[in-house]
C-alpha cells in the first residue's frame, strides 16, 4: 500500500511572504495573526532525518510551502515533491495565511495517494514507526473518543472552530445511531480509559457536544476530503475565504470526524503515538524525552507563552543533534 506524507511548513522570517502578508493583515480583518502561527525553530532538517531513519517506507513526501524553501533541502530528491499553494489551492482561496485552507484542500494535490499522513511541521518522527501504526486493512488508524467543546475564554477563536466542527457533523450523523451502529468504535478495549470513561458519560446525551481531537500525524483517506467537500463544499468555501484562522472556520478535524463517524477508520489507542510538548522556558520533559527516543513522535507546540526563543531554539538543536546527527538525503 502507498502512504504519502504531507508536511506543511510557513518561513515567517521570509521578507517576501512578510510583505505579502502585511498586505491582508489590518485590525479591521478578524482572525487569529499570532506570531506563534508562523515562527519557525530551524529544526525542520531533524523532521526529514527522522523519516528517513525511521519510516524509510514513505512512498513521497509532499511539502507545502507558500513559495520559499529552506535553503539546506535538495528538491532533486526521488521521494520529495515540492507543493506551493498555487499549485492545488483554488485562485479565488489565495493567497492564503489560514492553516485551515492550506489543509483543507490538500485533496486537489495532484499525485497524492489515496492513503497519506499529515504532519504539521511541528511533529517529529524520533522511533521507528510501521505502516501499520497509521493504516490497518487500508482503513486509518484512528480514536473516536468524544469531549465537550470548553467555553475557553483565553482563546478567542479555537472554541468556535471545534464547536463549529461538530454543528457540520450534527448534520450529518445522529449520535445515538452512530453509536448504535459502531459500537466498538466508541467502546475499544485499547482506548485509554479516561476517554471510554467521557463516551459512557456521553451516552446521557442526545446530541453530539464535540470531540477529542489528537493532537498528532493525521491519518487520511483522500476520498475522505472529496465526500466532505460534497457534502458541506459552502462553508469550507467561506472558511476559505479568510486570510487568516477565524473564529467562523471549519478545520482538518472536521474531515478527521468525518472520516471516523462515517466508519472509515481502525480503533486503536493513537494517543500513545505522538506524546505532546508545549514550548516553554523550561523543556526538560521535552528534552528527556528527546534524548532518550521514549516514544516514537513527538509534538512539540509553539504555545502562546513568552519564550526566551534564541536559548530554546539552541537547546532543541543540541537534542537533535544528539540523536540524528547525520545529514538524510533530503539535504544538500
Amino acid at each position: 500500500m502507498k502512504i504519502d506524507f504531507v508536511l506543511a511548513w510557513v518561513d515567517g522570517s521570509d521578507k517576501e511572504w512578510q510583505k505579502e502578508k502585511a498586505k491582508y493583515c489590518k485590525e479591521s480583518i478578524p482572525g487569529d495573526n499570532r506570531e506563534e502561527r508562523y515562527r519557525d525553530w530551524d529544526i525542520l532538517k531533524f523532521w526529514f532525518r527522522g523519516v528517513e531513519k525511521y519510516a524509510p517506507w514513505v512512498n513521497k513526501i509532499f511539502f507545502v510551502t507558500w513559495g520559499h524553501l529552506p535553503p539546506w533541502l535538495d528538491i532533486k530528491n526521488p521521494k520529495l515533491e515540492i507543493v506551493n499553494h498555487m499549485d492545488y489551492i483554488p485562485g479565488q482561496f489565495l493567497p492564503t495565511f489560514n492553516s485551515h485552507t492550506i489543509e483543507l484542500n490538500f485533496h486537489r494535490i495532484k499525485g497524492l495517494s489515496e492513503h497519506f499522513v499529515y504532519f504539521n511541521d511541528d511533529f517529529f518522527v524520533i522511533n521507528h514507526v510501521k505502516q501499520e501504526d497509521f493504516f490497518v486493512n487500508g482503513m486509518p488508524k484512528d480514536m473516536l473518543a468524544l469531549q465537550p467543546v470548553v467555553a475557553n475564554v483565553d482563546n478567542p477563536v479555537m472554541p468556535y472552530i471545534y464547536l463549529n466542527n461538530s454543528m457540520l457533523l450534527a448534520k450529518h450523523f445522529d449520535k445515538r445511531n452512530n453509536i448504535k451502529k459502531q459500537p466498538g468504535s466508541y467502546f475499544h478495549a485499547g482506548y485509554p480509559f479516561m476517554y471510554l470513561f467521557y463516551n459512557m458519560l456521553e451516552m446521557a446525551f442526545p446530541r453530539f457536544t464535540g470531540f477529542y481531537t489528537v493532537h498528532g500525524p493525521s491519518p487520511f483517506l483522500k476520498s475522505t476530503f472529496e465526500t466532505a467537500w460534497q457534502e458541506e463544499g459552502d462553508f469550507l468555501s467561506r472558511t476559505c475565504m479568510h486570510k487568516f484562522r477565524d473564529k467562523d472556520d471549519a478545520s482538518q478535524y472536521f474531515i478527521r470526524e468525518w472520516q471516523k463517524l462515517s466508519g472509515h477508520f481502525h480503533p486503536a489507542n493513537v494517543k500513545k503515538l505522538c506524546r505532546y510538548f508545549e514550548l516553554g522556558n523550561d523543556n526538560r520533559k521535552l528534552y528527556n524525552t528527546l534524548m532518550k527516543q521514549s516514544c516514537k513522535m513527538a509534538c512539540i507546540n509553539d504555545a502562546n507563552t513568552a519564550i526566551y526563543v534564541n536559548k530554546v531554539k539552541r537547546e532543541l538543536a543540541i537534542c537533535f543533534k544528539s540523536i540524528f546527527p547525520v545529514k538524510s538525503s533530503y539535504e544538500l
